[in-house]
């Protein structure tokens, strides 16, 4: 496995990345991981490293990088789960983040990809968790002849009542759309699980809802106390699903 953290220029500064991809028989579809509310980690980095080895170029951004480098966010990922403080600091920072900087940020990614030899020119694909659920629905809508493959487990934010609202731009939306939820997860209201699969079909998506049961908001954590062994690994099978359909044909 090939791995590296680099930096690229954005509108806003230099967003440092992780990526990783096979050793050999290149070049590979690529995929950008776009991160859950905590921020870049191993535990993130060891999942971008499970889907590099079944033959994908894959992407891992730090979306906080306007807040500083990894690591350098100002809050303490060790002590999020326990301590208030330290959770309020990574709301906080959260709070920075909109779809139109995200979908900004994803330019230079794909520009990125573009000129990198070990990812081959076909379609690309994308998987948000938590707060990046909303960001990959407007990705997808924003570039959508660049994804071909979008993903999102536990999202929050995709139905608002918000201007920016990602599924008021469903309809550009070319790619397939796979959303997946927790059966009880206090940040996606049960009126959004009621309305997405009919906001999809009239917008014309290619889509599929599923709600895994018996789970909570991190499900498909191995490090959070949330993780269920089981909608994990139904969480890998369906991306290696959606990404070998898609992006390999």
């Amino acid at each position: 496995m090939h791995e590296r953290e680099i930096e690229i220029t954005t509108p806003d500064g230099q967003m440092d990345l992780f990526i990783c991809h096979p050793e050999e028989n290149g070049p590979f579809p690529p995929i950008i991981i776009y991160m859950d509310a905590p921020g870049i980690r191993e535990e993130l980095r060891d999942m971008a490293r499970r889907l590099g080895t079944v033959g994908y170029y894959v992407m891992l951004p730090n979306l906080y990088y306007r807040s500083g480098r990894v690591g350098n966010y100002g809050f303490d990922i060790s002590k999020i789960r326990v301590d208030e403080a330290e959770r309020e600091k990574m709301f906080k920072i959260m709070r920075t983040l909109t779809n139109a900087l995200v979908v900004s940020d994803t330019k230079p990614l794909l520009a990125h990809i573009a000129a990198d030899k070990a990812a081959s020119s076909g379609p690309a694909g994308c998987v948000g968790y938590c707060m990046s659920g909303q960001f990959v629905v407007s990705i997808a809508a924003t570039y959508s002849t660049e994804f071909a493959a979008i993903a999102s487990f536990y999202g929050v934010g995709i139905v608002t009542e918000k201007q920016d609202s990602p599924h008021l731009m469903a309809d550009d939306i070319k790619g397939t759309l796979y959303l997946a939820f927790a059966s009880d997860d206090p940040f996606v209201p049960s009126s959004t699980l009621a309305s997405l699969p009919q906001l999809m079909t009239k917008a014309g998506v290619k889509h599929r809802v599923e709600i895994y049961p018996d789970t909570g908001h991190g499900f498909a954590f191995p490090q959070r106390p949330a993780y269920v062994k089981v909608a994990g690994e139904r969480h890998w099978e369906r991306l290696f699903s959606l990404f070998g359909r898609e992006l390999h044909g």
